[in-house]
């Protein structure tokens, strides 16, 4: 009797698991790869996306805290290259909803015919108030990628909250029938696959309507836009992202710049409600082509259509809206350089005053990342910057920012061949009202030790920390 009630009782169990039917396990390409995370349309959302070259009929996602105790199930489709071999792969997404704030969770992606390696990710806190640290760059290729390991590094000992990857990827994802871009989705895996991967198109992602770009990655909304253009909301940042290629590639039509534009004075204007700006203060966007740039060869930055419209009628022109919607910091690649600008709009510096030149400035910051590293080397500059150029360097690669708290942010350009920080600023708003201890940073050894660097006062101003190690001592210019 008692055997025959386990029995039942067995039987009533198992009937509530769905077991797949045996699919014979012949699938010769079924294990998962080039696995990566980005947020979904919240920060407790996320989106596990991966590739395999056969169709497993399923797209799993086992994950939990210190136990894979939880399933999503998702979706796949087929995903044709646009080179002679017409190569295919399915493409799989699943959204891990409803996750906890704060908290490190652990998964692996794939189905009955097999699994990845196990990964972990941590999701953002919940609120405003915390201090929000991203990696952000552009233009990182497979071959020559001087930042790549550092920032696998980096990723893996838990430095960054977001990562942010401003177009140009792998040089070219569609190059020899997309088994480049194969190939540089597997090297970003060691990053990407533990923190969510921020992206915007690049001219290099344009072959066959970016459709490499926009079938490999899931950015928010990507129903809605494929991945090339959304908005997300992280601590008290607000990031937007946006295609500059819209203006370029106009054989692809003028529906989605149209869109894409309407669409951006509506997400800006959200953000600037008193009662968003209230909660997050940092309006920050970024896309692939700069506005402005000193390097040697600038025709891009000389026919610039997104700050000038488009040629005749210069429609669809998108530096008015960053000034009059209070975009703090703008951020693009592109050129192979690190390039920050002081307050600019329209080719004129808005300083506050030539003393304190952030303070109470009158246009965004305008930032150029784009020195992760590709096979096209960097990019050198004019001899003589103009006047609204701060800084530059043509040294290989990435920045950090921080966005500490509602009152300060803090970016730092690192150089990777000096395995030290190149140039740090810090941008303080109107409203600080104290003297304040911001952050300490701590030099290389035989360098000066310890800066403590301090906020005293009621405006928004700079901190600039200049090294070149062995070329010439630290050096600290406060503005």
């Amino acid at each position: 009797m008692k055997f025959f009630i386990f029995c039942v009782l067995f039987s009533l169990s198992a009937a509530k698991i769905q077991f797949p039917a045996n699919p014979g396990y012949d699938c010769q390409y079924c294990q998962p790869e080039q696995i990566h995370i980005a947020f979904g349309s919240k920060t407790n959302e996320i989106v596990v996306t991966w590739t395999t070259f056969n169709d497993t009929h399923e797209s799993r996602v086992q994950y939990g805290e210190g136990a894979m105790n939880l399933e999503a199930q998702g979706s796949r489709h087929k995903f044709t290259d646009g080179g002679a071999l017409k190569r295919q792969m399915w493409i799989h997404r699943v959204l891990l909803p409803n996750l906890k704030f704060n908290t490190k969770y652990e998964y692996h992606a794939g189905s009955v015919y097999g699994w990845s390696e196990l990964f972990t990710f941590k999701t953002p806190p919940e609120g405003e108030n915390w201090v929000v640290r991203a990696a952000i760059y552009g233009d990182m290729g497979n071959k020559n990628a001087h930042s790549l390991s550092y920032l696998q590094d980096e990723a893996q000992r838990g430095h960054f909250d977001v990562i942010l990857h401003v177009g140009d990827f792998a040089y070219d994802m569609d190059t020899d029938n997309a088994l480049v871009g194969d190939e540089f989705m597997r090297q970003i895996q060691p990053l990407a696959a533990s923190v969510p991967y921020m992206t915007c198109p690049g001219n290099h992602e344009a072959a066959y309507n970016f459709s490499n770009y926009r079938n490999r990655f899931s950015m928010p909304d990507y129903q809605h836009a494929e991945s090339m253009f959304y908005s997300f909301d992280i601590g008290p940042v607000h990031f937007v992202s946006i295609s500059t290629e819209y203006y370029y590639f106009l054989e692809f039509g003028l529906k989605m710049l149209s869109e894409q534009f309407e669409w951006l004075q509506r997400d800006l204007s959200e953000a600037n409600r008193p009662e968003n700006r209230a909660l997050r203060p940092w309006v920050i966007l970024y896309g692939h082509r700069p506005m402005y740039c000193s390097n040697s060869d600038d025709i891009d930055c000389s026919v610039e259509y997104t700050r000038k419209g488009l040629p005749l009628f210069g429609a669809f022109s998108l530096e008015p809206l960053l000034k009059d919607f209070g975009v703090d910091v703008v951020i693009w690649a592109h050129e192979h350089s690190y390039e920050r600008t002081w307050p600019l709009y329209d080719l004129k510096v808005h300083n506050g005053s030539l003393e304190q030149p952030y303070v109470n400035p009158g246009a965004p910051v305008h930032i150029i990342t784009g020195s992760a590293g590709c096979q096209e080397d960097t990019d050198g500059f004019k001899p003589r910057p103009p006047v609204w150029s701060a800084f530059r360097s043509s040294d290989y690669g990435y920045t950090r920012f921080k966005a500490f708290n509602d009152t300060h942010i803090y970016f730092e350009q690192v150089d990777v061949d000096l395995k030290a920080p190149l140039c740090t600023w810090l941008l303080v708003p109107l409203d600080v009202k104290k003297e304040e201890t911001i952050f300490d940073t701590t030099l290389p050894a035989g360098q000066l030790s310890v800066h403590r660097i301090m906020a005293t006062q009621d405006s928004r101003h700079t901190i600039h920390l200049t090294s070149i190690l062995n070329r010439f001592q630290w050096t600290l210019e406060v503005k």
